[in-house]
Order: structure tokens, then C-alpha cells, then sequence
């Protein structure tokens, strides 16, 4: 039998569900089947998560982890462009600007939700269907399993916007084969398809129209193990054929990324690939112009660190990080550039990687005492 407390929480729950499946709710939780079904649900904002979506996810996947009769959770977008195509910057951006606490709040319950997804005890399955980019990274790459599709389109690319690959991409970016992370985190380069896969991002690719049947099987499987979800992710993935004689994007240019991309500094970096001189090299160089030159000796920083820390070291790191960020230039200037004005013509400062110093980059990474994450 239940106990009270508990009796009480699943008649909150059923209370919530209803109100949940309201079809213009942000984002919709129900349970279906044996699974809690997680839907990302702002279709015309391409579901960029808001605070008050990190808000009712986490608290329902905490209910669903501890609930026996869950046995799986499953996330989707809604709309059929997007997964999720990041975090709500503009929103951030304006409470920046005043000072508005929304721009600590917001890092620290996304932080603390895609912990949540790392440490989940049950099967996490994400349905990256579409456009999937840094918050919608967060709340899907954390997860045991990443179903990408042809439409899938992963990036990373905060450092044209003065921020950095955050949402624990200190964590899985240096852990991809060779230097792909760190290339993926500093040019904020796509990848589209099955190339997610092929990165290390993803760990199956079904064809979009299957998604439905394969959602609907995942639905119905009884007290499933991880085996079994895996078994039947991988029934729809090897039936998958589309691209599937494909070669991966990046495989030409593996050697030289690998080399080039594991400058211990980002004045070497750029030493590197001006010495190499290939178009390959040339290219790169031209992107990394664009970018902004503190948010580049960051993110650089950031993935050596975090190649040996655990996801809550990298967490805590990033919101340090995040926090840096709203205090300087770069990050209203680069969302006003790439989001608001899309004059693409970002005016950075410091304007050039020499003027970004070793102590400022420091300073960003020093603990904020009481004001720390907690996780």
C-alpha cells in the first residue's frame, strides 16, 4: 500500500498531468504506457526552453525516477523543425542588461535539470528530431540514448554569441573521438543526420516518419530493461537506410583537426592553422575570426578542464562561466549581433585573442563562494 505521503503525491501528479496535456502548455509531461513522455511544445520558438520549462520538467523527472511503475522517459519537440534549438537568450539577455536575477536562475535550474538527465536512474531516450543546439544539447545528450534522424542539425555555436558551449559541454565535448569536440565547441560547426551518430553525439538514427511507431513501441514494452530498450532501439536503427552508405563529413579532415585542435593555447591555434595554409586550415581560421575572442579562450579552457572532471565539476565550472559572461560585453553584443539585429557584424571586446589575458580568463573560473551551484 501506499504510503501517505506518497498517496498524496500521486494525486498531485494526476492533478498536474492534467493540467500538463493542455495542448498550449509549453511543454507537456504524461505518462503513457511504462513511459514518462516529456514534450518540448513552443513549436513557433523552435522550443527553446524557458525557465518555467526547466521549472516543470525537473520536478517531474525526479517523480518519475522514484515511480515503479515508470520504467523509461522520453523527450520530443514539437512542430517538425526542431528538437529544441537552445535555451531562451533573449530572455536572459534583457535580464542581464537590468540586472534581473533571471540571469542567475535560469543557468542554475538548467544546470541542475541536465544533471538530473546525467544521473537519471531510469532509461532517458531523446527524440532529436530536427534542430537540436545548446539547451536542447542539455536536456538530450546526458541521457543514455539519442535518437538522431535525417533532419536531425546538432551545434554547438556559442562562441559566435560571446557564451560558450555550456549545458555540461565541457563534459561530453572532449570526450568525442580525437579533437571533433573541441573543433565541434570552438567553430560551432554542424552536423547534420547521421553524422550525429558518426560523432559520437547520438546513439541511433531511425528515419523521422518511424519516430511515432517507434515511440509508440517504446510505450508499450512491459517492465522494460535497459537491454530491452536498447534491443529495440537498435531493431529500428539498423533498418534505417537512409545515408547509410554515406562517408562521415569530418573523415578528410580528421587528421588535420586532430592535430590542429590540440593547441595548448588559442594564439597557438591559430599559429597552426595559419602555418598549415590548406583551404581546410583557411576556412577554419576565417570562422574563428568571426568569433568572439574571449568566448573562444574560454571555451578552450573549459574543455581541458573539463576532459577530467565529472559532469558536476563541469556543471559547477560552466555556471561560474555563465555568470563571467553576463557581467561583460561580449554576450549582449553577439546576441544582439546574431539574434536581434542580425547585422551578423558583432563588435567584440577585447577585439583580438592577445588582449584577452590570462588573468581575466582566470578570474572567470573562480568559485563564487556562497553563490556557487549546488548539485
Amino acid at each position: 500500500r501506499l504510503k501517505p505521503f506518497n498517496r498524496l503525491q500521486v494525486i498531485l501528479q494526476h492533478l498536474k498531468m492534467s493540467k500538463h496535456t493542455d495542448s498550449t502548455a509549453e511543454v507537456l509531461l504524461e505518462k503513457r504506457g511504462g513511459a514518462g513522455v516529456i514534450t518540448l511544445n513552443r513549436p513557433k520558438a523552435l522550443n527553446a526552453l524557458n525557465l518555467s520549462m526547466v521549472q516543470q520538467i525537473y520536478p517531474q523527472i525526479k517523480i518519475w525516477e522514484q515511480d515503479p511503475e515508470t520504467f523509461l522517459i522520453i523527450i520530443k519537440g514539437t512542430g517538425g523543425k526542431a528538437f529544441c534549438a537552445g535555451g531562451d537568450i533573449r530572455a536572459i539577455t534583457d535580464a542581464g542588461k537590468v540586472g534581473n536575477s533571471l540571469a542567475q536562475d535560469f543557468f542554475r535550474e538548467e544546470y541542475t535539470l541536465n544533471n538530473a538527465i546525467g544521473t537519471c536512474k531510469k532509461p532517458y531516450v531523446a527524440l532529436i528530431d530536427g534542430i537540436t543546439m545548446g539547451g536542447g544539447v542539455g536536456v538530450s545528450v546526458h541521457g543514455r540514448f539519442r535518437v538522431a534522424t535525417e533532419k536531425t542539425l546538432f551545434a554547438m555555436p556559442e562562441t559566435a554569441i560571446g557564451l560558450f558551449p555550456d549545458v555540461g559541454g565541457g563534459y561530453f565535448l572532449p570526450r568525442l573521438p580525437g579533437k571533433i569536440g573541441y573543433y565541434l565547441a570552438l567553430t560551432g560547426f554542424r552536423l547534420k543526420g547521421r553524422d550525429v551518430v558518426k560523432a559520437g553525439i547520438a546513439t541511433h538514427f531511425v528515419e523521422s516518419e518511424k519516430l511515432p511507431a517507434l515511440e509508440k513501441d517504446l510505450i508499450s514494452l512491459k517492465s522494460p530493461s535497459i537491454e530491452n530498450i536498447a534491443d529495440l532501439l537498435n531493431s529500428y536503427h539498423v533498418k534505417s537506410k537512409v545515408d547509410q552508405e554515406k562517408q562521415f563529413v569530418l573523415d578528410e579532415h580528421m587528421e588535420k583537426i586532430n592535430s590542429l585542435f590540440s593547441a595548448n593555447s588559442m594564439e597557438e591555434m591559430v599559429e597552426k592553422l595559419k602555418q598549415d595554409g590548406s583551404p581546410f586550415a583557411i576556412k577554419q581560421l576565417e570562422t574563428i575570426n568571426k568569433m568572439s575572442p574571449t568566448s573562444l579562450k574560454l571555451t578552450l579552457r573549459q574543455l581541458r578542464e573539463g576532459a577530467s572532471m565529472s559532469l558536476q565539476e563541469v556543471l559547477t565550472m560552466e555556471y561560474r562561466l555563465s555568470q563571467a559572461c553576463m557581467r561583460v560585453n561580449d554576450f549582449y553584443e553577439g546576441v544582439r549581433a546574431v539574434l536581434i539585429d542580425k547585422d551578423q557584424s558583432p563588435r567584440w571586446k577585447p577585439a583580438a585573442l592577445e588582449e584577452v589575458s590570462d588573468e581575466f580568463v582566470d578570474s572567470c573560473f573562480k568559485p563564487l563562494g556562497n553563490n556557487d551551484l549546488k548539485l
